[in-house]
């Protein structure tokens, strides 16, 4: 399946010169938002200085919990959303110890990170990657 993965000994986390370029390209190339704080990533500096990635790991935990099976793994192994049978009860977002969802007040159903790779393109850095990794099993409920 196809995983984001971070680099964070190469990432900034926003300082200098990069001003979060993956978050930007992200909220507006695949979301269509101009707020980068609308992104399905994060990358934050913390208090001491390193930094700290918030993205989807696509371990599908998620997938197990939606009532609607709105949730899916597409033929590359990344959890997608079918808008079309997704009602917005956010269980998903409650479910997900990483908080990945994202939530827009204008739109009924939550999103997240596709794996897409247009933030790859956009960090300066080169500390975003697509790796193919094996299917992790479902956690049990």
């Amino acid at each position: 399946m196809r995983q984001l993965r971070i680099d964070l000994s190469k990432c900034d986390a926003g300082r200098a010169t990069c001003q979060h370029e993956c978050e930007s390209s992200c909220a507006e190339k695949v979301f269509k938002l101009t707020d980068p704080a609308m992104a399905a990533l994060h990358v934050r500096e913390l208090a001491d200085g390193s930094g700290q990635a918030v993205l989807c790991d696509q371990c599908g935990d998620c997938v197990v919990v939606c009532p609607t099976e709105a949730l899916k793994r597409n033929k590359l192994g990344v959890v997608v959303i079918d808008k079309k049978v997704c009602v917005g009860c956010y269980m998903c977002m409650g479910f997900c110890e990483k908080e990945i969802f994202e939530r827009n007040p204008e739109w009924t159903e939550p999103y997240k990170c596709i794996s897409c790779g247009i933030c790859v393109k956009a960090c300066p850095h080169a500390a975003l990657e697509i790796v193919d990794v094996p299917e992790p099993a479902y956690r049990i409920l």
